[in-house]
């Protein structure tokens, strides 16, 4: 009857874990789906907010990658500090994030010079509103597997989605105010909004690349 019980459990466990790979995997392909229309849109409608929440989607996906292999890897044996990818994927979405901050920063001091006005905002106040349903689904699909298999990895993984719930409250707020007012530097500071969040998440990536803290 004990093998029976705990081979159930072992079961149900698997398709928990099956449950949070697929999470993973659909965060992923969200944000290449997000990256590739928010920078078309974006560019096309010169609203350097919605360019740059597409390029921090881009970020998000080496993340997610990350995070996909840190779930295989837990679900082989859930005590194993990050191995050498899941370091190396923090590294590079550091450096990614860095980068970002600078094109950000230098581009919107840049439009603000040149009293850079968009064409139109109206695509970053849908796009936001579409990622901001979506990712608090996700959020909480997370949360909900983190607590079943009692991991502290997958819980910290769905923490830093809310990061990415804040960026597109940043988009909704910047498009939304400009759509509505039309008032100059409000999209080039939304930008600069992004950029402060994404050199946050760059430090602390790189922070948890030294050290056996949760990969998230």
């Amino acid at each position: 009857m004990l093998v029976i019980n705990n081979l159930n459990l072992a079961n149900q466990q698997n398709k928990i874990y099956q449950i949070a790979l697929g999470l993973a995997i659909f965060t992923i392909a969200i944000n290449i789906i997000e990256g590739f229309v928010s920078i078309l849109l974006g560019y096309e409608g010169g609203s350097l907010t919605l360019f740059g929440f597409g390029i921090d989607s881009f970020v998000e996906v080496i993340s997610g990658i990350g995070i996909a292999h840190m779930i295989i890897r837990i679900r082989q044996n859930a005590y194993d500090h990050k191995d050498s990818f899941e370091r190396n994927a923090l590294r590079i979405t550091g450096i990614a994030f860095y980068v970002l901050v600078f094109t950000l920063v230098v581009t919107s001091i840049y439009n603000i010079y040149t009293h850079h006005k968009p064409e139109t905002t109206f695509w970053g106040v849908i796009i936001s509103l579409i990622s901001i349903g979506l990712m608090w689904g996700l959020m909480y699909g997370k949360i909900r597997v983190g607590h079943e298999l009692n991991s502290r990895a997958i819980l910290a993984d769905a923490e830093c989605t809310r990061v990415c719930i804040l960026m597109s409250i940043v988009l909704l707020a910047a498009s939304g105010i400009y759509e509505l007012t039309k008032v100059p530097f409000i999209d080039s500071g939304g930008a600069l909004g992004l950029a402060y969040l994404s050199l946050k998440e760059g430090r602390e990536y790189f922070q948890k690349a030294k050290s056996n803290e949760l990969c998230s």
